[in-house]
């Protein structure tokens, strides 16, 4: 795997030193270093190389054209994406993630509320998201024998045609700006105390319904605490936040959503305990247990 020493690695520590906000003293730490994704922090930056295979060309710049013009809610960038030994590469200022006592679910809401309400025609334009493509290239990678693998595929053929990419996606009920793929690691914490949101590689304009569809779904399978994702969307309503507008019931809008993110998320959970030879953990387990769940209640509906 590349390091700070790899060709690769040494052209980001380098990136880092010379990029404001970087320390030509500071020793490079690797922050990140999986699925074809390499982060390095440098002082007080972070120079991140990105998937080869992802969309980093002009939409990926218009993402962050986006970012710079709400820097109260996403981490700006700092200068625009470069190439880099065949990879795009961008540098960013470096937050503090999240850590693992009190996460910041009401924070997290009440930021997603805003970036929801954010009015999107007076930023640079970002793409228009119709649907996830995630979990069906997820799905597609595992292993045609195994059980696990099974509950999963069956899980997945019960969602609309439309998620699986099999037919036109129907028009939202309503269409915000959203961040695309909201978890509490896109979160990091300023010096100031605030909190801005970070990987804008999904960012565009859709149903905020799947920013809310991760929690969600762990809330779903038993794995997120009733009383964080109580938290979570008390700060999300607090902020007015339009996924879930008063006197709707917010499943209606996130039941499918929900059932996407927690087969895709067992999808990857299966595959990971299958590179690394090792049987699936609580987590991973209780993620398949959904997936038994939605193919039980939820049969192949054609849109």
């Amino acid at each position: 795997m590349p390091d700070t020493s790899s060709p690769l690695g040494a052209e980001l520590v380098a990136i880092g030193r010379a990029a404001p906000g970087g320390d030509p003293r500071a020793e490079p730490v690797v922050l990140y270093d999986r699925h074809g994704v390499l982060v390095i922090r440098v002082g007080g930056v972070v120079v991140k190389a990105h998937q080869a295979d992802r969309d980093n060309g002009p939409r990926l710049a218009a993402r962050m054209a986006a970012a710079a013009a709400l820097p109260g809610l996403l981490l700006p960038p700092v200068g625009p994406p470069r190439q880099v030994r065949g990879r795009v590469v961008t540098v960013w200022p470096y937050g503090e993630p999240v850590g693992p006592e009190d996460p910041p679910w009401e924070e997290g809401g009440r930021l997603l509320a805003r970036l929801h309400l954010a009015d999107h025609r007076r930023i640079p334009p970002v793409p228009r998201w119709d649907r996830p493509v995630r979990a069906a290239q997820v799905v597609a990678r595992l292993d045609p024998d195994g059980a696990e693998e099974r509950v999963v595929r069956e899980a997945f053929a019960s969602l609309p045609a439309w998620v699986r990419g099999q037919a036109p996606a129907p028009p939202p009920a309503r269409r915000t700006l959203i961040h695309g793929d909201w978890h509490l690691g896109q979160l990091v914490g300023l010096p100031d105390g605030t909190w801005r949101m970070i990987d804008i590689e999904d960012l565009g304009v859709g149903d905020p319904a799947w920013d809310l569809a991760r929690p969600a779904a762990l809330f779903s399978a038993g794995v997120l605490p009733p009383e964080d994702w109580a938290r979570f969307l008390a700060g999300y309503a607090s902020a007015g936040g339009p996924a879930a507008p008063p006197g709707e019931d917010l499943w209606d809008s996130l039941d499918i959503p929900a059932r996407t993110l927690a087969i895709q998320i067992a999808a990857t959970c299966v595959i990971s305990a299958r590179t690394e030879g090792r049987p699936l953990d609580g987590f991973e387990g209780a993620l398949v247990d959904a997936c038994s769940r939605i193919s039980a209640t939820r049969r192949s509906p054609g849109e």
